[in-house]
């Protein structure tokens, strides 16, 4: 694994996703606490395996993609962060979700961040999106705080979404 794509940061470990995290991926992705309103919804076993492929796959092709987030002291898996492609064409997006007993704490934001920051600084892309739903409080609170800007709505299953943008400097 290239060192310049592992993340540390005050409290938390980013690593790219691989092989040996399956099991995690699994788990979170199937939780509806965690995924139930994610683009897709929550994700069988057998997707939650092909999503990890085009992940890696992604991590190649753009050399950014999804991070698993762990926790710097125990190494306690926490959740996922990073940058992929919406299949809706609004771009490169940032994609971040923690267990649920990890919300409120901080780590959404430590977490998303610093994956901005790389995708910026590292990658040189220079524009990254972020879509919440318009009643996500908490994600909505976490992409602000990480200065991204609202710039546009859609409605998906009769949901109000917000689009936020971040540019490069």
């Amino acid at each position: 694994m290239h060192p310049a794509r592992v993340i540390t940061t005050g409290r938390l470990v980013l690593r790219p996703v691989g092989f040996a995290d399956l099991a995690d991926l699994t788990a979170l992705k199937a939780d509806p606490r965690v995924f139930a309103v994610m683009l897709g919804g929550v994700r069988t076993p057998e997707r939650t395996g092909e999503e990890l492929a085009e992940e890696i796959r992604f991590w190649g092709q753009h050399g950014v993609g999804l991070w698993a987030v762990r926790a710097r002291e125990t190494g306690a898996f926490l959740g996922i962060a990073g940058v992929m492609e919406r299949p809706d064409g609004l771009g490169l997006a940032l994609r971040f979700a923690l267990w649920p007993d990890m919300r409120g704490q901080g780590l959404a934001r430590e977490a998303a961040g610093a994956v901005l920051r790389y995708a910026h600084d590292i990658a040189r892309i220079p524009r990254i999106v972020a879509v919440a739903r318009e009643d996500n409080f908490a994600s909505r609170t976490v992409l602000g705080g990480i200065g991204m800007i609202e710039c546009g709505r859609f409605t998906r299953d009769g949901h109000a979404m917000l689009v936020y943008e971040s540019r490069a400097c």
